[in-house]
């Protein structure tokens, strides 16, 4: 790399940087003082709460990183501009393509260090950041479906209970279908209540009776309690909403291959949480090119505009992703192209404010 690269790699990188450092703990002050009422109110211990504030961190930087990066690359970049360094660059021979280079190797360390975190330290910091708002921030509201679950475990078994206690661990009027392969009941269990042994890791059922189908023959089971074991784990009765968002790249894709098998009904939002992660590299270079076009143009409004313009468009990206995750989520919008079409929609935008940085 020449002196220019490595000045303004240094200029990206820095810029960076120090936008994290300021405004995450400016964000963490203004939650803080937002739900300190709720924290007291429930006694929240300061080791959690200390916790919380780390995960907090992690979980917003990574949520609003389009915004720092996108305003910091304007930063620098209109200050360029304003120097007339930009200008200079190019007047000595350099073409805008080779200008762009060390915002690309920019772009590329940056894109690396947010896909390993958003892969492998973004769902543990979201699980300790969901599990501490719903315990006590969130206190009573709940953070899954208690009432009526279904669920297909595979292609055979089936069970349902009609109301879960997470904390509890216990279910109310419980149903287990296994079916053969030609889609006749082998068996039915049913009970009052069904509640997940921890100690002994098993399950008892209260009011138990099986029902076993053999030819045209009804044999049937009955005890006031039984303690057994299920293949299903007491979590596939309901987990929680942010469940995918708290598992790494190896657990999420056994998740969803696991959550596939058993034909759940939400599958799209555990597979749109898995594209969104993936397309994280692909939105740092689309945000650059745009950041790189819109400041590298001397404008009259000097910094404040290019400034103001970058807010708007970071939002509007944000905007569009979210949009089209809830059309993904609730209106069975492919998640593949819930994910590409943002991308593509601003990838045309860098492609065209390139084109007109360089004339």
């Amino acid at each position: 790399m020449t002196i220019i690269d490595k000045y303004i790699l240094k200029r990206y990188l820095v810029t960076f940087t120090v936008m994290l450092l300021l405004f995450i703990p400016i964000g963490i002050m203004a939650h803080l003082a937002e739900q300190i009422s709720k924290i007291q109110d429930n006694d929240a211990p300061t080791a959690e709460v200390l916790a919380y504030l780390g995960h907090f961190s992690i979980y917003i930087g990574n949520f609003l990183f389009p915004i720092f990066l996108f305003l910091s690359v304007i930063f620098f970049t209109s200050k360029l501009a304003s120097n007339t360094e930009i200008v200079a660059i190019l007047s000595s021979g350099i073409s805008f393509n080779r200008f762009l280079r060390p915002y690309m190797i920019g772009a590329t360390i940056i894109a690396t260090i947010m896909l390993l975190m958003g892969m492998f330290v973004v769902p543990e910091a979201s699980k300790g950041f969901n599990e501490f708002k719903f315990k006590y921030l969130k206190k009573g509201k709940q953070d899954r479906i208690t009432s009526n679950i279904y669920n297909q475990l595979n292609a055979n078994d089936f069970i349902y209970v009609s109301s879960f206690n997470p904390a509890r661990m216990n279910g109310s009027n419980f149903t287990f279908e296994r079916f053969k392969e030609d889609n006749v009941l082998d068996f039915k269990i049913s009970a009052s209540s069904i509640r997940w042994m921890e100690k002994d890791s098993l399950y008892r059922l209260t009011s138990y009776r099986k029902r076993k189908i053999i030819g045209d023959t009804a044999i049937v089971e009955t005890k006031r309690r039984l303690d057994t074991l299920f293949t299903f784990k007491i979590d596939d009765l309901t987990p929680v909403s942010y469940v995918a968002e708290t598992k790494n790249l190896l657990e999420l894709n056994s998740f969803i291959e696991d959550q596939r098998q058993k034909g759940a009904s939400n599958i799209n939002a555990y597979v749109l949480v898995k594209y969104k992660r993936w397309a994280l590299p692909f939105s740092v270079f689309i945000l650059t090119i745009i950041a790189v076009g819109v400041a590298s143009i001397k404008r009259r409004g000097g910094m404040g505009l290019n400034l103001l313009i970058g807010i708007v468009v970071a939002f509007v990206f944000i905007f569009f992703d979210r949009i089209f995750s809830t059309l993904a989520e609730q209106a069975g919008l492919e998640p593949l192209t819930a994910v590409v079409v943002p991308n593509l929609f601003f990838g045309i935008l860098a492609f065209y404010l390139l084109q007109k940085a360089k004339r």
